[in-house]
């Protein structure tokens, strides 16, 4: 089977949520870095919106993103952790075709250096929904900060080896990871 990998950089159409009962558009600092990042990195932004703490309203959100020809990628900030008003990953994981659980475990990883046992608290997770991918990270601006720099940029962009999600998304061409052999 032949790969088909590209040297050049694809920008990828990216949705912003923020899930929160307190944030504003004024006050959502994570949703904020996280546009830009996404914009300073190439990529476009096709949608942001701030949505509270409820399962339903947040499934519902997410899934006319995934279900939208545009939409490759999601980007969701907040409601990640133990309280009782988090409800993110259970959510949007029955949405998954595919869970991506080297991000949540890697998350962990990298936030054990910056805020110690405390990652433990933290339910980040990542799926492919109808060829679109889904990041739930934390809502603290660090969190997100710490996994687009670490993780997400980089997952994002094709000329990354030996692999990356670019070529599993809607609208790019098929593709595979480089042999390690």
């Amino acid at each position: 089977m032949s790969k088909t990998f590209t040297n050049d950089f694809v920008p990828l159409n990216i949705a912003v949520l923020t899930v929160s009962d307190t944030r504003t558009e004024e006050t959502d600092t994570s949703g904020q870095l996280l546009v830009q990042k996404l914009t300073e990195a190439g990529h476009t932004l096709t949608a942001k919106a701030i949505v509270a703490d409820d399962k339903y309203a947040l499934r519902a959100v997410v899934s006319n993103w995934i279900a939208d020809t545009t939409t490759q990628v999601v980007l969701v900030t907040g409601g990640t952790g133990f309280t009782a008003r988090d409800t993110t990953p259970d959510a949007l994981e029955p949405l998954f075709d595919q869970t991506i659980t080297g991000f949540g475990e890697l998350f962990r990883q990298i936030s054990y250096s910056q805020i110690g046992t405390s990652t433990i608290q933290s339910r980040a997770v990542a799926g492919l929904a109808n060829s679109t991918i889904i990041f739930c990270m934390p809502g603290s601006t660090n969190a997100c900060r710490t996994a687009w720099d670490d993780i997400i940029a980089s997952q994002l962009d094709a000329r990354f080896r030996p692999c990356n999600f670019v070529l599993r998304l809607k609208n790019t061409a098929p593709g595979q990871c480089e042999s390690r052999g």
